[in-house]
């Protein structure tokens, strides 16, 4: 019921009329199709009384003859299928909007969503989920709303016509077979969908190996694993084809049973109507009717078992959908809370500490500042929390302790959208869209020309070589960019800071995939992109940074030294210490 009621806003929204207008016109041809299915019965019977010579047991038809009354019975059996379809056509913007809308809410939070939340998600699994919670939602609103009441209306209707025109017994029969149906179907039905889940969890499961395999394909190749993956991802479809079968054999005695209560209650209603039609108290046509109204009854009610077993799988996925939708955000905007402005580009960090785990704290009382148009380089070994700062500048995460100041605004206190226009990022590791190389670059400025976006090509140094191209700017750079080398990549992504041209910068390992003639081509590019504003490299390389202002040493969390590269290498220690073994293993490359 928790999800019916996330859903039934979407049938009648407070704010749109069409949408009320549509479903008001929908459930009315609901109801006309429904008053023509439970009468027409009636012209089939007239029509056969004719045929046999009781037309006297049915005065209101008698001026029409058997031809008339079967014309009259294919009308409205036409009739009945012309307003069902008409209010199918009615309803389907209503459901395709509901579709469109929920998908896209559920979009938008996960982009909310914290990177911790995406850092530990599986991909796969998570858009087969949302692919079958947003089909839900349409199947859940049209089967409420077409199948489930107009199918007990249509028992009601019918139960009263038997009551009324024949006797009380056939009345018990009806009734006393819907029940046994329904409590059969049912509970089988409950069965079924914990069968379901259990597959739809081993579909989602091999469809996150399936998608997992295919993004790490050089590194499958790299060692040489593709029968190792070919084995995860059967030992998946194993598991999966086995819930499959159960689900299968659960359906096909769902179906038997069905079938033997529906042809029991049948068979006895038929017996009781030729026993009738035997003592002169029924006549054929009376007969023809009860066998009509019980097809009549028992195509819903098999009707009833699919829709009870299909919303219940609706139900099942929109609950793991709605389950993802409240993942809470870990960072949020503060109510009211102002764009940040950049006017000078001070940059300060105090006294910041921050861990991805509570029992362990990545970065320790970290406090430094960047003065505007000033470049700060922070160095240290792997896992030293380097990359923590940008990622705190950014507020993918929100410190544990401390505060993070740019021209004296607290970034937990503006919004976050104003804080990331403002601030550019190079990462270590460039992530491409599948889609051209101009839809790449022009990402970093919307609506921007085709001069713009060959200018900051040509300053990244990226520009010859696209032109080299059979495509140009229009060729694919495929999944993840896997077309184009480490090196174009980051050129690619640097070209799309520089289109930004962000008040603030941050490079993080922006140059550890060139290689050293390029590199120094790039550096000239990033020098020039810098300049004026308050930069912030994050490197391991240190003949990037030796012509920084000021240079930071992390080690285990905390700021160990911070000067000049000239004053640091007179220091003679982590830093100094770090400077000579590189150059020493260059030495040993050339």
């Amino acid at each position: 019921m928790r999800v019916v009621f996330r859903v039934l806003p979407y049938l009648w929204p407070k704010d749109n009329s069409w949408v009320k207008k549509r479903v008001t016109i929908s459930i009315v041809l609901l109801f006309l199709a429904k008053i023509i299915s439970v009468f027409t019965p009636f012209l089939y019977k007239g029509a056969v009384d004719y045929l046999s010579g009781d037309v006297q047991s049915s005065g209101w038809m008698l001026g029409a003859g058997a031809i008339s009354l079967t014309v009259a019975y294919g009308i409205a059996k036409f009739m009945h299928v012309g307003i069902q379809q008409l209010r199918d056509v009615v309803f389907a913007r209503v459901g395709q909007r509901a579709l469109r809308e929920l998908a896209i809410v559920t979009f938008t939070h996960i982009h909310k969503l914290s990177m911790r939340y995406h850092i530990s998600r599986k991909t796969g699994g998570l858009s087969r989920i949302i692919e079958r919670g947003v089909k839900g939602v349409d199947f859940l609103l049209r089967f409420l709303l077409f199948s489930i009441g107009p199918l007990f209306l249509e028992l009601l209707m019918t139960s009263i016509i038997l009551f009324i025109v024949f006797d009380v017994r056939f009345l018990l029969v009806v009734l006393i077979t819907i029940f046994l149906y329904i409590i059969f179907t049912f509970c089988v039905t409950e069965w079924r969908v914990k069968i379901r889940k259990i597959m739809n969890e081993q579909d989602t499961d091999a469809n996150q190996k399936a998608i997992d395999s295919l993004l790490n394909y050089e590194t499958v190749k790299y060692f040489s694993a593709e029968d190792r993956e070919i084995s995860r991802y059967g030992s998946a479809m194993v598991k999966f084809e086995a819930a499959s079968i159960k689900t299968l054999y659960s359906l096909s005695f769902l179906n038997f049973g069905q079938s033997f209560f529906i042809s029991s209650g049948l068979v006895a209603v038929m017996i009781m109507a030729a026993i009738g039609v035997h003592d002169g108290t029924m006549t054929v046509g009376d007969f023809v009717m009860v066998n009509a109204y019980m097809i009549q009854i028992t195509m819903p009610l098999n009707f009833l078992g699919t829709i009870y077993r299909e919303i219940r799988q609706a139900i099942v996925d929109m609950s793991e959908m709605f389950h993802l939708l409240e993942q809470p955000a870990e960072v949020e905007d503060k109510d009211g809370a102002p764009d940040l402005i950049v006017s000078r580009g001070l940059i300060e960090f105090k006294k910041v500490s921050f861990g991805y785990d509570r029992e362990r704290n990545i970065l320790k009382d970290i406090s430094f500042s960047v003065q505007k148009g000033q470049t700060l380089a922070v160095v240290g070994s792997t896992g030293s929390g380097k990359s923590t700062i940008g990622r705190l500048l950014f507020r993918f995460y929100d410190t544990d302790k401390g505060s993070i100041l740019i021209d004296g605004q607290n970034i937990s206190h503006v919004t976050q959208e104003s804080l990331r226009r403002n601030i550019g990022m190079v990462p270590q590791d460039i992530v491409l869209f599948n889609d051209t190389i101009f839809y790449n670059i022009a990402y970093g400025k919307l609506n921007a020309s085709k001069t713009e976006v060959e200018h900051v090509a040509k300053a990244a140094k990226i520009h010859d070589f696209i032109m080299e191209l059979p495509m140009g700017y229009d060729t694919s750079v495929g999944e993840r960019g896997l077309k184009l080398s480490g090196g174009e990549k980051q050129r690619i992504g640097i070209a799309r800071v520089l289109l930004k041209s962000p008040d603030l910068l941050v490079l993080d390992e922006a140059t550890s995939s060139l290689d050293t003639r390029t590199e120094k081509d790039i550096k000239e590019s990033l020098l020039s992109l810098g300049r004026g504003r308050t930069t912030i490299i994050i490197a391991h390389r240190l003949s990037t940074i030796s012509n920084s202002d000021q240079i930071i040493v992390v080690e285990k969390g905390e700021v160990i030294e911070s000067g000049t590269h000239k004053s640091l290498i007179n220091l003679d220690g982590v830093y100094a210490s770090m400077w000579f073994k590189q150059g020493l293993d260059d030495q040993k490359v050339a």
